[in-house]
């Protein structure tokens, strides 16, 4: 079964997490390494979707199209915004925006990341929510 969530814009962006952009994160440019924000939004995207389904064994199935569309530097302040998409039997699917705290500029944003319950064995399960927390 598929629930569908009713609004797409912005507005239901949720912004939980803050990072400030150290020399550790940046890649030969000087800006933030794409693998860097990439790690960040999977460990998000993971504390999110198990709050949503209130279990701990989630695991994630599919990252869909990453848009890296500006760059962070070294003592930028970044937000991770996370908005459920949709819900299956044993899924949900959220996307993400990674701005700027100060610009609200758009560094990277992702449209679909599909995480799985898992239950005691392991497998999918189903997990029975309907609509966000």
């Amino acid at each position: 079964m598929f629930y569908a969530m009713e609004s797409q814009n912005d507005n239901n962006m949720k912004y939980f997490t803050r990072k400030m952009v150290a020399p550790k994160d940046l890649n030969s440019n000087g800006t933030l390494f794409g693998g860097r924000v990439l790690d960040w939004i999977d460990e998000e995207a993971y504390i999110y979707c198990s709050c949503q389904l209130n279990n701990d064994r989630v695991v994630t199935r599919k990252i869909g199209s990453i848009d890296f569309n500006h760059s962070a530097i070294r003592g930028d302040i970044i937000e991770i915004g996370m908005e459920t998409v949709n819900f299956g039997t044993t899924s949900i699917t959220v996307r993400c925006h990674v701005r700027n705290k100060r610009t609200e500029q758009v560094i990277t944003s992702v449209e679909q990341i599909v995480f799985v319950n898992l239950g005691p064995d392991g497998k999918p399960a189903p997990h029975g929510v309907t609509k966000c927390k």
